[in-house]
């Protein structure tokens, strides 16, 4: 249990960049466990080809982005999207780089299965995985919001805006060329809403605050939820009813007696009062 409440801890402890990264690479590692165990569960999260083989499975539109075919299409996608995530988040917040990452998802889909539907010889496609899609979408972004900013590269400094020039010709090339046609479609995607939300970034209109739903429901998820805290069990106390009256009682008949005692004093002095008085006078002092 304490290895599981620090794995917890130490991923509230991340921005939701890097929560984002964690749930990427921990399904896809799950994904490829379970495709071992049983291979056609892959089939079941991948995006297939086809509108109506989509449609028979919705989820499929997002959970496509959780799997990926190698460690290498992994690791390039999850140091591209922590790249460029971070650049972003140096002048956007959180929800808005996870509604763009996913609304990136989300249009990756559409074009590929727009592409699959229309020219499915020409795509000829088994399915589609990977993230490539929403990163392609913060990347693009990023490189279209601030173009002439200059990042190193190795050896060398490199305008971001030669970097989306890099991705795009990369794309359309691979589609042209046949190769991974699928894939390059939902780059396609990704990079015509990253450029189209950060064109109109710059001239002032937020294009993401329409999905500011989308953003917010999968913010909640990589956020840690808090320890409710546990809490006492209250106790009822019940209490007697004629007790409660008959001690209301006393004390009124109590009261009186001290009353018609201090008025004789008030009258004759102390030294008027009987033993029993002054005994009776003395111990309602101390009660």
């Amino acid at each position: 249990m304490d290895f599981i409440d620090n794995l917890k801890s130490k991923y509230a402890q991340q921005s939701a960049l890097g929560q984002l990264i964690v749930v990427i690479v921990t399904f896809t590692l799950l994904s490829w466990l379970l495709q071992y165990l049983y291979q056609p569960s892959y089939y079941w999260f991948r995006l297939p080809p086809g509108l109506w083989e989509t449609l028979l499975q919705p989820w499929s539109i997002l959970t496509y982005a959780f799997l990926h075919s190698g460690i290498f299409h992994l690791f390039w996608n999850m140091l591209i999207l922590f790249s460029f995530g971070q650049m972003m988040l140096n002048f956007f917040n959180s929800r808005q780089l996870i509604t763009l990452f996913f609304a990136g998802v989300l249009s990756g889909a559409a074009f590929y299965i727009l592409g699959e539907s229309l020219f499915s010889t020409y795509v000829n496609s088994a399915g589609l995985v990977g993230a490539s899609a929403g990163v392609y979408a913060v990347a693009l972004f990023v490189c279209s919001y601030q173009p002439d900013t200059e990042v190193r590269l190795i050896f060398f400094n490199l305008k971001l805006k030669y970097i989306g020039y890099f991705l795009l010709v990369m794309t359309i090339a691979g589609i042209f060329a046949r190769d991974n046609v699928g894939g390059n479609l939902a780059h396609l995607g990704g990079i015509a809403l990253g450029f189209y939300a950060a064109i109109k970034m710059r001239e002032g209109t937020d294009i993401l605050k329409g999905l500011t739903s989308l953003g917010d429901s999968f913010m909640a998820f990589f956020k840690a939820s808090p320890k409710k805290e546990k809490k006492g069990k209250m106790k009822t106390v019940y209490r007697n009813k004629k007790s409660a009256t008959s001690t209301s009682k006393e004390k009124s008949t109590q009261q009186v007696k001290i009353d018609t005692i201090l008025d004789k004093i008030s009258a004759s002095g102390y030294e008027s009062l009987s033993k029993a008085e002054k005994d009776f006078l003395f111990k309602a002092g101390k009660d």
